[in-house]
């Protein structure tokens, strides 16, 4: 499975993809974070579902914008651009993968600033090619898993957050998703796109490289939930009266 999410805040994006791959009963690492050069522009793309299919609509969309005469002005165009890739790759590998019996699944986050973008955007590609932005209710995407790591992000992640909050509440995300599944793991690949200076900066993260803000992070956990108020739970360990007793 996949575990990849994309942030964006006033401060720019984050993106942060695991590498585990499942392939039968074999577990691989393959990088799932890819940037790609846009006409001079960086842009990342994280994928979830088949790795044929990402890999082959990548490929195609890598071919057409060296090809592309028109210069491309805003990251939504880029979006399109792969929205039409993939169609291209279903119409020619839906029936095949049918057969096998598998179903064509790949979904997409992109994200980058163009020319004429006024701020960084952050795209969500369904497998029909068709596509979302984010926005400021709804500041971030993900593929793959997506289940375990929403809560941390739906309560505390707002558009004014800084790079910095943003990349830890991702990595609390994947450790949140981590710890659920088996078929989501290190290493992760993070990304940040600085919105003020428009560069981006990539690093890969080991499991023993972030041990001890994993174990920081269940340690404080533990302890805050020590501390956690409990009056509204006393009725459950209060012995009720002998009056409630019998007219029980």
């Amino acid at each position: 499975m996949t575990f990849c999410l994309g942030i964006s805040i006033d401060a720019g994006l984050v993106a942060l993809a695991d590498t585990r791959v499942v392939k039968g009963d074999e577990y691989l690492s393959k990088g799932k974070l890819e940037l790609i050069d846009c006409q001079g522009h960086p842009v990342f793309i994280m994928t979830s579902g088949l790795r044929a299919v990402r890999d082959k609509t990548v490929l195609y969309l890598k071919e057409w914008l060296r090809a592309e005469d028109a210069k491309l002005e805003r990251l939504y165009q880029v979006a399109n651009a792969y929205g039409k890739c993939l169609r291209r790759v279903r119409e020619e590998d839906e029936a095949a993968l049918k057969s096998d019996g598998l179903s064509f699944n790949s979904h997409a986050i992109i994200g980058g600033q163009l020319d004429d973008d006024a701020a960084p955007g952050l795209f969500y590609l369904y497998p029909a090619g068709n596509w979302i932005e984010a926005s400021r209710d709804s500041p971030y995407f993900v593929v793959g898993r997506t289940a375990y790591g929403k809560p941390i992000l739906d309560r505390l992640l707002a558009t004014g957050n800084s790079l910095a909050l943003a990349v830890n509440l991702a990595y609390l995300a994947f450790d949140a998703t981590r710890t659920s599944v088996v078929d989501v793991d290190f290493p992760i690949e993070i990304l940040v796109y600085d919105a003020r200076t428009q560069q981006f900066s990539q690093h890969c993260f080991s499991e023993q490289t972030l041990l001890a803000t994993s174990q920081w992070w269940t340690d404080t956990l533990a302890e805050t939930l020590a501390r956690m108020p409990q009056s509204w739970s006393s009725p459950l360990f209060t012995a009720p009266d002998a009056d409630s007793r019998s007219t029980a």
